[in-house]
């Protein structure tokens, strides 16, 4: 049952990420409100966002496929990185602490029970 927990938390960690990227990819002011930081018009620096996500969500998929759920454990801890960092900009730029603790940190703490679960296996 672990195995099934883990795995189903990897994958659709990893899908939701990959999902952010292509919405940044491809409604990219729309996104970036949600994110919790309003946008001006600038899809250069979105799209980078998009392409950021989209890549991290493709790696993790990979890795759990082609390496197995170790490798994917420790892309999880290092990944762990970026929600916490988007919680901090989101703090920093006048977003709301809902949207700041409520999705990044929540979604790092995920990410992170996530690495846990895998490392168990």
């Amino acid at each position: 049952m672990l195995t099934v927990i883990a795995y189903g938390l990897a994958i659709a960690l990893n899908l939701m990420i990959l999902f952010i990227g292509l919405r940044f990819l491809f409604t990219p002011v729309a996104a970036a409100t949600g994110y919790g930081v309003p946008a001006k018009d600038d899809r250069a620096y979105l799209t980078i966002k998009g392409v950021r996500d989209g890549t991290y969500g493709l790696v993790g998929l990979a890795l759990l496929i082609f390496v197995g759920a170790y490798a994917e454990a420790w892309f999880m801890l290092v990944v762990a990185l970026a929600p916490l960092a988007d919680t901090v900009i989101v703090l920093r730029n006048g977003g709301t602490k809902a949207v700041a603790f409520g999705i990044h940190f929540a979604t790092a703490v995920l990410v992170l029970i996530s690495a846990a679960l895998l490392f168990a296996l």
